[in-house]
């Protein structure tokens, strides 16, 4: 089965830093996106980050210019390096693969995968 690990969350001052991993695991063949995104309390889920296998990245205004994507294709992993965070910031961060082809047995499969989710907390 695929398996996406997420790792770094934590508790972090206003204008800290943090950074997150999320190794996906099984037998993977490829991954077309590979994106983060985060959900805090009251409020739906929204788009932080994605980079593509072909390294374009996507960015939501509120994270631009203090936030980078980045990924490594051979460990299947998606990093996000965040800088200068904000209380509203605070959120638990979700990574997402999307277009995760993977083979089980005989077939191949694509689907798109989330992590379980791991809490930044940006606080004094």
């Amino acid at each position: 089965q695929v398996q996406l690990a997420e790792s770094g969350g934590g508790l972090v001052q206003p204008g800290g830093s943090l950074r997150l991993s999320c190794a996906a695991s099984g037998s993977i063949r490829s991954i077309t996106v590979m994106g983060w995104y985060r959900q805090a309390p009251g409020k739906q889920r929204e788009l932080v980050a994605t980079v593509a296998s072909g390294g374009s990245t996507n960015y939501a205004n509120s994270v631009k210019g203090r936030f980078s994507i980045s990924r490594d294709n051979a460990k299947n992993t998606v990093y996000l390096q965040m800088n200068s965070l904000r209380p509203e910031d605070t959120a638990v961060y979700y990574c997402n693969a999307h277009g995760l082809t993977y083979t089980s047995g005989p077939y191949t499969y694509t689907s798109d995968k989330w992590g379980q989710g791991t809490q930044v907390t940006v606080s004094s």
